[in-house]
């Protein structure tokens, strides 16, 4: 028989107050989804690893974040085609949705080698583990720039002036780039609801393997 893996908690999409911050600053999306991950996703990532320390007192890092990967790659598998959505809304909701799921799996990872999931460095390194950035410091620069943004007082006052469908090509690119998928491909096959679901198996499945192995080597090294 297989093993179980532990009940991780299902916040599979990213909060509202995070999707109205990131419309109306698409360009800054994925600083504004690293921080607000750390904020609400590294606490729970915390309260994971401490149950698990005591669930499975024997386990080491490698097999707790082996759980993890293992859980939220399943996530990621079908989060392609939960939206429901058609056409160009649907796949920026489908990457947001991924880009999320990834960011707990990062901090599950995180946690299950000893690194503390609600420290600020957290959100560097999700934008460097998820390529946004290629270096720790242009990704904390980035990260100045969401925050202050972030408590301007236009980010609270409504979506961006510019046209929606300029914003969500903008927020789409953006948050597929974050995801490790490729947005133009994304938004043509949600316009066929069975093509889409295909690809966003198959691409969300890669996409988010291939960041596990990133963080994985990543924290191991400390």
């Amino acid at each position: 028989m297989s093993q179980q893996v532990p009940a991780i908690l299902e916040n599979t999409a990213p909060p509202s107050t995070l999707w109205a911050r990131m419309r109306a600053d698409p360009q800054y999306a994925p600083e504004h989804l690293a921080l607000e991950a750390v904020r609400r996703l590294g606490p729970e990532a915390a309260r994971w690893h401490a149950r698990m320390r005591t669930e499975r007192p024997d386990a080491g890092p490698e097999e707790l974040a082996a759980l993890a990967v293992k859980r939220f790659t399943t996530l990621a598998r079908v989060s392609g085609a939960v939206s429901g959505v058609a056409g160009l809304p649907g796949a920026v909701i489908d990457v947001g949705v991924l880009a999320w799921t990834q960011a707990r799996m990062v901090l599950h990872v995180a946690a299950a080698h000893g690194a503390d999931p609600t420290a600020p460095e957290r959100a560097t390194e999700l934008l460097v583990l998820q390529r946004v950035h290629k270096v720790a410091e242009t990704a904390r620069t980035a990260l100045g720039v969401a925050a202050g943004r972030e408590h301007a007082s236009r980010i609270f006052t409504g979506a961006s002036s510019a046209p929606m469908a300029r914003v969500l090509v903008t927020l789409g690119v953006r948050l597929a780039q974050m995801a490790g998928v490729r947005a133009a491909k994304r938004v043509v096959v949600k316009m066929v609801p069975l093509g889409g679901m295909i690809l966003g198996t198959w691409a969300n499945s890669v996409a988010t393997r291939d960041l596990a192995r990133r963080a994985r080597e990543h924290y191991r090294k400390g």
